[in-house]
């Protein structure tokens, strides 16, 4: 058995996976290096090297046998970058396991705050400052709202999304809400209803994130295009044109269900290889939802969008991570300081109806049918043997877990 995602067609346990991200960036970055549309970043560079050669014979092969029948299979070793779309998979399912048992055991909401696309500029240019602005303004505009409503801190989980359907800027924060929260007593109070006041929380998120900007305005700290502090306000008016989007899902009961809602695509990179539908040369199609255009159940109409590599990989890149950027971020009850003190006053802080057991820090989590590292005759656990590598020379390389096994080069051809 043999893992490996640059294969062309992978069954797995979400469906058929066709095309990889990695073969196109294979096919085409060397020639849009040599002459991109928009500056390459280091980090950008970074990201695009580990996804090409993740699960690949260059970061190595850990190979497993089963002591029963004797069958071989094969793990390729992942990079572990954010923006690979096969290992944020991987990420986002160990999150979503760890975070299951940390939350409040009353309902929860999923929040999107979204920012409006005449800010796109700014936040291009002033990216780690205004998206941490916007992190903060949504939280505390819950956190405020909860308070002078019912008096009440929820625990709130926020993770950032920078790119919409057609991977154009479009940033936003998907939030998971308790709906409810712990009182002045320190006890776990549950609301009833799902009454919003949706007036009070968009004008809250709005004045918050305007308030950092003009700050930042104000004191030089602002990368921006404006003649004057009057064409900075003119352009903040217009912004103010429509009210800023604040949208809340009904209330979930049960947390493992609100995990496993936001966690199919929370922290997920920004493309699902499961939406491309063709990879042609030059040219990628994928599949997107149409928000705009709805069917007659009020469901998003499903299109395919294909695009040449040269605007697609700009599209794609800006939504690297920016180096050291939390992309996931807890405020209130789930704060880590908040949640310390709670965790000594507060009985029923956790969901005790449904225990996991914990995952090891370097456990793997597969987005496959089936596990290589169990037999699928004998369905026992297979025993590790050896790790392979590829050198500069291409030589392979023989290795343990613990130390190389010398005397073990094997030379293969080029």
């Amino acid at each position: 058995m043999c893992i490996h995602p640059k294969h062309k067609e992978n069954k797995t346990a979400c469906g058929e996976k066709k095309f990889s991200l990695a073969s196109f960036f294979d096919q085409n970055w060397d020639a849009y290096c040599k002459a991109p549309n928009h500056y390459i970043t280091p980090e950008q560079y970074k990201a695009v090297a580990a996804m090409r050669v993740c699960r690949t014979e260059a970061l190595g092969i850990d190979h497993y046998v089963c002591e029963e029948c004797g069958e071989i299979s094969q793990v390729y070793h992942s990079c572990k970058n954010r923006f690979c779309p096969t290992c944020s998979w991987k990420d986002t399912m160990q999150w979503a396991e760890k975070m299951k048992n940390q939350m409040l055991d009353i309902p929860h909401r999923h929040v999107v705050f979204t920012l409006p696309h005449k800010l796109n500029n700014l936040i291009s240019d002033n990216k780690w400052e205004l998206l941490s602005a916007l992190f903060k303004a949504a939280a505390e505009a819950i956190k405020d709202w909860m308070m002078h409503k019912y008096k009440l801190t929820p625990g709130i989980i926020s993770v950032l999304h920078t790119f919409g359907e057609t991977k154009q800027l479009h940033p936003h924060i998907h939030m998971i809400l308790s709906w409810g929260g712990v009182n002045k007593n320190n006890c776990l109070e549950e609301i009833t209803g799902e009454y919003v006041n949706y007036k009070f929380i968009q004008t809250k998120f709005r004045c918050k994130f305007e308030d950092k900007l003009i700050e930042m305005f104000d004191s030089n700290t602002l990368e921006h295009n404006f003649s004057d502090r009057i064409d900075f306000l003119r352009f903040i008016k217009r912004v103010n044109d429509k009210s800023w989007r604040v949208h809340f899902e009904p209330a979930i009961q049960i947390p493992e269900e609100v995990i496993r809602y936001i966690g199919r695509y929370s922290k997920r990179a920004c493309i699902s290889e499961y939406k491309i539908t063709n990879i042609d040369g030059e040219n990628i199609s994928f599949k997107y939802k149409d928000y705009k255009n709805l069917d007659f159940y009020g469901k998003p109409i499903e299109k395919e969008i294909t695009l040449n590599y040269r605007e697609f990989f700009p599209r794609l890149l800006q939504h690297v991570p920016l180096p050291y950027f939390r992309i996931v971020r807890y405020y209130g009850a789930y704060a880590a300081r908040t949640k310390a003190v709670l965790n000594k006053t507060l009985v029923k802080i956790t969901n005790k109806t449904s225990e996991a057991p914990e995952i090891e820090e370097n456990a793997e989590t597969y987005e496959i049918a089936e596990n290589p590292k169990i037999c699928k005759n004998c369905n026992t656990e297979k025993t590790y043997l050896f790790s392979t590598f590829k050198n500069k020379k291409n030589e392979t390389i023989y290795m343990t877990r613990f130390r190389p096994e010398k005397n073990k080069i094997k030379k293969t051809a080029a």
